[in-house]
Formats: C-alpha cells, structure tokens, sequence
C-alpha cells in the first residue's frame, strides 16, 4: 500500500446525487480485469474539464475539448483503460467518436453529450469492439455507489484504487464531492 493512501471501504466514499456508476470486463487487455467505466450524469448537471497544454493531444482529449466547447449538457463519461487510443491519428479520432456513438445510442443521448477517456498503452489501435460488447455489462450495474469498482477500472500500472470524498457546507448546505484518480 502506498505511503499515506488509506484502504478503500465502501462506506469511505459518498455518492453524489445524480450520479453512477457501472463498471465491465471488457478484456480490453487483460481478461477478467475491470477496464471499461461508464459514469452517467442528471440532466442539468455541470460538468467542465482541464486538459494537457500539450499541442499533441490523444484522441479523447481533442474529442472531450470539442464536445465540451460546442455541447451543453454532457451526461456521460466513458473510460478505457488498457489501451491510451494516444499517436492513433484520425483511426483513434473515428474510434473515440464510434464509442461516443455506442454510448449515446444506448443512453438515448446525444454523441456529443459523451465525453470519452483512455488510458494505457499508446500507438494502439483503439479495441472498439470490445469497448461496444462491454457497454450493456455498463449500463446493467450503474449504482451511485461503484466509486471504488470506479476507481479499479481506471487503474493501469497503479497498486491500489485511488478515491476521496468528502462532505462540506457550503452556505448551509452540505455538498458532497467524490473522485477517483489514477497515476
């Protein structure tokens, strides 16, 4: 266990109204391992995002930048891992896309209301069939409480599942914020 990261428990971590959470094997490299996360968001929400300065940017990020900017009203996170769709060129761009599609399609949302992620190996080609076969794996387990199943499936060289929350007041009223984070 690393320095300082506290053992995970269930109860350690709060949901978030109108949030969940559904986890699949998708076997995008490894069988049997937690690799596909599919967040789901109330309508209404806000979500934003900070990005890598870095002109060269993978698939998902030139995707999530766009259908931020051009979208209001995302409701969906995706999230590989296995495979970083990064140095993939217009291929990972096609393939962020078609999974951004896959999920729409099943969340009766728009494409542009999904914002893809990937993490893992990069100058990959982007396994889209796998990420398609595990979507309904996805949505049949969404809960607002998989934060730690959450945390498991975005981990690629990690040791342990990495999530914090915490519930505060803010103008009396209690707020609570929950996340997961890899690296």
């Amino acid at each position: 266990m690393p320095v300082n990261l506290k053992a995970l428990t269930i109860d350690s971590i709060f949901p978030i109204k109108g949030i969940s959470l559904g986890i699949a094997k998708a076997h995008i490299k490894k069988p049997n391992r937690k690799d596909l996360l599919l967040v789901t968001i109330a309508e209404g929400s806000k979500v934003s995002g900070v990005f890598t300065q870095n002109a060269f940017c993978a698939a998902p990020v030139i995707l999530c930048k766009e259908h931020l900017k051009n979208t209001s009203g995302i409701r969906a996170l995706i999230v590989n891992t296995g495979c970083a769709n990064a140095g993939t060129g217009e291929d990972g761009i096609l393939k962020a896309k078609e999974t951004c599609e896959a999920v729409s399609e099943l969340l009766s949302i728009k494409p542009e209301q999904v914002l893809p992620f990937s993490t893992g190996v990069i100058l990959e080609s982007l396994p889209i069939d796998k990420i398609k076969n595990g979507l309904p794996d996805t949505i049949k387990n969404l809960d607002p409480s998989h934060w730690i199943d959450a945390a498991e499936a975005i981990m690629t060289t990690d040791i342990a599942p990495k999530a914090a929350s915490r519930k505060i007041k803010i103008q009396d009223k209690e707020v609570v914020i929950s996340g997961v984070s890899k690296g």
